[in-house]
């Protein structure tokens, strides 16, 4: 360890040790602006019925599928409705179920706008709808 120099004077190497602590905080500061966890969308599939059974007729009239078509046209099962009209339809469908019965599926054509497909998202949680699925193409040949 040396005190000064030869002649008693000032040192000419850095003092690194502000450096440090100054890196130090922004390392501490980064780590707590960055999220832990990735957020996104829950989705849930629906599964096909098996071929040698059955389909349960009351289940299936209890399923709510919104289907987007290509030019921004929807339909609740197979009613007409309007983008103003689908929270309100939706709505009045699920007052009457339990908060834990409360699970509609979205189906987009194969040349929809996301931006379709996620408007009518958004709408069905603003709806009180708890789970939102996806029906694609291959879950509705059973495969």
């Amino acid at each position: 360890m040396q005190v000064g120099g030869s002649s008693g004077g000032p040192r000419k190497d850095p003092n690194v040790v502000p450096l440090i602590d100054v890196l130090l905080v922004l390392i501490i500061i980064f780590m707590a602006i960055t999220p832990t966890t990735p957020v996104g969308l829950d989705a849930q599939v629906p599964q096909p019925t098996p071929p040698n059974q059955k389909v349960n007729q009351q289940m299936q009239q209890r399923t709510i599928v919104v289907q987007v078509a290509a030019d921004g046209s929807l339909k609740i099962n197979q009613n007409s409705v309007t983008w103003d009209q689908l929270g309100t339809q939706l709505t009045d469908v699920f007052k009457e179920r339990a908060p834990g019965d409360r699970v509609a599926f979205i189906k987009g054509d194969d040349n929809v706008e996301f931006a379709y497909v996620a408007r009518a998202i958004d709408i069905m949680h603003n709806s009180d709808i708890e789970k939102v699925g996806l029906i694609t193409k291959n879950m509705q040949q059973g495969q």
